[in-house]
């Protein structure tokens, strides 16, 4: 199995980059893992010319968003992590995504979307500095899941869970029953 790793966060020792690796740790063995740190890609912004729609590719010169966009569509798995930025995914994650609309979804004739990740399983890893309940009443952390899963949907891809970590302006470590979902959630990227 294949498993594409999508690092949102800047830092690549932080508790987003720290539950990933937990995710991908529970893995079934023989799994291979690649990692993207987003945040170090090169990418051009997104124009919204909407020709992508038409040519099934960005027509932008080529730069790491399309690399990124071949390895989302070649991996069997995604785990996807971001830390949260006003309730919602970090800027650059999002225009990974933005960057890649044919990857997840393409056109009927009829011009209906088409789902081209169909039953590709994902888990999604979140933390932000807002404390427990707060950050799913507000809606932070809901708000950063809501956003990653509405990609993921129009792609066809099975979101099987999320880890979401809370309240790290105070506290550095991860508790060990989120480090335990998180091997668990790797685990469940095997059955399909």
């Amino acid at each position: 199995m294949k498993l594409l790793v999508l690092n949102g966060s800047p830092r690549k020792h932080g508790m987003v980059a720290t539950l990933l690796k937990h995710i991908t740790d529970g893995a079934p063995a023989g799994t291979v893992v690649e990692w993207i740190d987003v945040c170090n890609l090169t990418m051009k912004n997104c124009t919204a010319c909407m020709a992508c729609r038409e040519k099934n590719t960005c027509i932008l010169p080529e730069d790491d968003a399309h690399m990124a966009g071949r390895k989302i569509a070649q991996a069997d798995a995604l785990v996807i992590g971001t830390p949260v930025h006003w309730g919602n995914m970090c800027a650059p994650l999002k225009l990974l995504f933005d960057r890649n609309v044919p990857v997840f979804i393409g056109e009927s004739p009829k011009g209906l979307p088409v789902p081209r990740q169909k039953g590709k399983m994902a888990v999604l890893a979140t933390a932000c500095t807002t404390p427990w309940p707060f950050n799913f009443l507000l809606p932070e952390s809901r708000g950063a899941l809501r956003a990653v899963k509405k990609v993921l949907h129009y792609g066809g891809c099975k979101v099987v869970g999320a880890v979401v970590l809370a309240g790290t302006k105070k506290g550095r470590e991860i508790p060990p029953r989120l480090i335990k979902k998180a091997k668990l959630l790797g685990a469940k990227l095997a059955t399909k």
